[in-house]
């Protein structure tokens, strides 16, 4: 494995998921480096500030913050947050439009000072604008992907985890597909330790029915919402799962991840960013292509790419 050396990650965006990215990768040591870009020049400077005034409290890392896009020079990685949010009443079409022209005039700048970075979409919707970055970047697609449904597999191995009476780390279960509505759990593949998940039973746990798991899948799917209502905002769990997409980069790891990558005939489906379970290593992000899929799996993987092929032809149009 090749570990990058006195590593560099740079976060867009100085808001609530920003901010959290940049926290989450200084406590756990992902990069040496950490830079926070914003054009909110008192924002972002407060920000690196706050997160700079605890820095005997972890490792070696560094934190600095800029509304100067030189900050970037030199990133190995750049996790890009900055976007606009939801208003009442604007549709997700209409998000994306607004958050394709951010990430277009962007990516050109980006690209002239840290032309080798990974790129990683965190911005909602981030299936839709990893083609948007993609197209507009003309980086090779393993370099450019979305975090995707990581944080919403995580989710579900928390949930099943609970049920089944075990870690979270026994749970080996993806969500996959869209980051949103047309997401679903591949339960033909899914375990508990070794045992296939409608299999697992334990004093105190019976099996699980169909029935519960397709329940758990909603959970999972609608929790962001849950969270937006009771906070306003989700930050802390995607600053986390950002992160550690991050470590699998700057340290080499070829870890499994369901990250979103514009997909070349992956099950049929092509042009289209989706999750599924991919390699995750210092060169970017490669899909695994023998993923195991049931028939019915497959289908609502086409379906997920049918309903985002609208939406990106509306943000190209």
């Amino acid at each position: 494995m090749n570990v990058i050396e006195n590593s560099k990650l740079t976060v867009v965006g100085a808001g609530a998921v920003g901010a959290s990215v940049a926290y989450a990768s200084l406590i756990r040591g992902s990069a040496r480096h950490v830079a926070l870009y914003d054009i909110a020049a008192e924002r972002v400077e407060a920000e690196a500030l706050d997160l700079a005034h605890g820095s005997q409290f972890i490792g070696a890392s560094d934190i600095v913050g800029s509304s100067d896009i030189s900050v970037a020079a030199g990133s190995h990685v750049v996790v890009i947050t900055a976007g606009a949010k939801q208003e009442p009443g604007q549709t997700r079409t209409e998000l994306a439009g607004v958050n394709a022209g951010i990430i277009r005039g962007m990516m050109p700048r980006l690209l002239e000072v840290a032309p080798d970075a990974v790129y990683v979409i965190v911005t909602n919707p981030c299936d839709v604008l990893t083609v948007v970055a993609a197209e507009a970047a003309g980086l090779p697609r393993q370099r450019i992907f979305s975090s995707g449904t990581v944080l919403d597999t995580s989710r579900l191995r928390w949930k099943l985890a609970q049920r089944a009476g075990v870690s979270t780390s026994s749970v080996h279960a993806y969500i996959v597909g869209e980051h949103g509505d047309t997401e679903f759990p591949l339960w033909s593949s899914a375990t508990i330790g070794t045992v296939p998940i409608l299999e697992w039973e334990r004093p105190g746990h019976p099996r699980m029915t169909l029935d519960e798991l397709d329940h758990i899948a909603a959970e999972v799917r609608d929790a962001a919402y849950t969270v937006i209502r009771g906070k306003g905002a989700t930050n802390y769990a995607i600053g986390l799962s950002s992160a550690r997409i991050v470590e699998a980069v700057l340290q080499d790891q070829h870890a499994v991840l369901p990250v979103s990558t514009v997909l070349d005939g992956f099950a049929g489906v092509d042009g289209v960013a989706l999750s599924v379970p991919s390699v995750v290593s210092a060169a970017g992000a490669v899909p695994i292509a023998n993923t195991p899929m049931s028939e019915n799996e497959q289908t609502q993987l086409r379906a997920s790419a049918d309903a985002l092929r609208g939406v990106i032809g509306a943000v190209r149009s």
